[in-house]
């Protein structure tokens, strides 16, 4: 029948599901990449000699460079297409990993680690970008969903790995091995993905249809930011840009702490075996990868039947919360197994927000998503940078872990204060 092309699903190619396994491989390698220094961190401090302070140092130099380069990675997926853009990223971090393995000392260390996230910086704008050209409105948040598993299978798998290989060749030799993995993934993103799905020779017309469904001309490939210039005056301005870059502020600020110091204190100060503490720093990202698919689908579900603001706002700001009370509650149990439990549980509770908060971007302003996202994104990671290190000086200071958490409990729940600032239904562009 005439008209059900844009109602139900496309029978034939399935391309754009190749475009989220190829996003879904890069989170994995990402969070690879990023976190095998938390698992390393012991053995670092004692081959270079550093300080708790001097390894937040560490830390903060690549969530530093991470943020700066952001917007202009960001942007340069909007005007050029996260083909090219992606592959340059993922070779240059591959490489700077590699080099993790080379440092000698805290100034190369640093260097090294401002260089790597010079480089990963805009991965993941530019892959919910992709997701703007390659998915309708009603599946960006399952895409988003999947994607964000893959970062959290990363996180989880990352500690395992990381003990095997350090344990066997050493922890300089970790960082080359989990180089490799980058490399081959950017060979197949240039061979495979193609910015535009009507330039790609296997989506068909059917697919297309579907996915362009959005467009009041749908057999059209949607404008980008490539046709119209992007509106630096409209989204500096915009009210709604602040309050999704505070929100992301403070999710950023917790979730730096499982990057970094979770390793370091759940051997330090609970006292877990190494095989134990790694179990127990990779179930918070096993859990949050559960998380981001029933918080992806959650989403979209309620943006069809609820609307946007409890799809989004509702949503986020309830995780966020419970998030927040979750950390609180662990500083009161007196068993470190449910103090453990409680923090992976937090995070998860977090991260099923995850997807609201990227597709948000996406509704206010889907035809310049990299630079919406880098802008998100750019101070999430000041939040990544602002959290470890505030952690490693209170604990260095105070020899405590309990005033830490109490605040990253706070600032979660600031987090969940911001998301009711946020009106998902007002266009940042100026569209209406």
């Amino acid at each position: 029948m005439p008209g059900l092309q844009s109602k139900t699903r496309p029978t034939l190619s399935r391309v754009r599901y190749r475009v989220l396994r190829m996003a879904f491989f890069l989170a994995i390698v990402t969070y690879l990449d990023r976190v095998c220094i938390a698992i390393a961190t012991p053995f670092i401090m004692q081959d270079l000699g550093l300080t708790l302070v001097q390894m937040s140092t560490v830390f903060g130099a690549f969530t530093l460079a991470y943020s700066l380069f952001e917007v202009p990675s960001g942007w340069l997926g909007d005007v050029i297409g996260p083909r090219r853009v992606l592959t340059r990223i993922v070779l240059w971090w591959s490489a700077f990993t590699m080099l993790t393995g080379a440092a000698q000392g805290l100034r190369s260390l640093v260097a090294i680690r401002f260089l790597f996230g010079a480089g990963e910086a805009g991965a993941f704008p530019n892959a919910v970008r992709s997701f703007s050209q390659w998915f309708p409105a009603r599946e960006r948040g399952m895409a988003n969903g999947v994607l964000f598993l893959g970062s959290r299978l990363g996180g989880a798998i990352t500690a395992p790995i990381a003990l095997v290989l350090i344990q066997r060749w050493g922890w300089r030799i970790s960082f080359v091995v989990f180089g490799v993995f980058g490399i081959v993934w950017a060979v197949a993103w240039y061979r495979s993905y193609r910015d535009r799905p009507s330039e790609h020779a296997d989506v068909d017309r059917e697919e297309l249809a579907w996915i362009t469904q959005d467009e009041e001309t749908p057999n059209r490939q949607r404008p980008t930011s490539k046709d119209e210039p992007t509106p630096w005056r409209a989204l500096l301005t915009s009210p709604n840009l602040y309050a999704i870059c505070a929100m992301y502020f403070t999710f950023g600020y917790g979730l730096y702490f499982y990057f970094t110091w979770l390793p370091t204190y759940l051997v330090r100060e609970l006292r877990f075996s190494m095989v134990a503490g790694g179990f127990f720093s990779a179930l918070p990202f096993l859990l949050a990868g559960a998380a981001n698919i029933t918080g992806g689908w959650s989403t979209d579900v309620l943006a069809r039947t609820r609307g946007l603001r409890t799809a989004r706002v509702v949503l986020g700001s309830t995780a966020f919360f419970v998030c927040g009370m979750l950390i609180l509650a662990s500083l009161v149990v007196p068993s470190a197994v449910a103090k453990a439990l409680l923090l992976a549980l937090a995070l998860a509770s977090a991260d099923f927000a995850l997807s609201a908060c990227w597709a948000v971007c996406l509704d206010v302003a889907p035809r310049h998503a990299g630079v919406v996202t880098g802008f998100m994104n750019t101070f999430g990671n000041l939040g990544g940078l602002v959290g470890p290190i505030v952690v490693g000086v209170m604990v260095d200071r105070l020899g405590s872990w309990t005033l830490p958490l109490y605040v990253t409990a706070g600032v979660y729940v600031a987090g969940a204060l911001a998301w009711l600032a946020i009106d998902p239904n007002r266009r940042i562009d100026g569209v209406t």
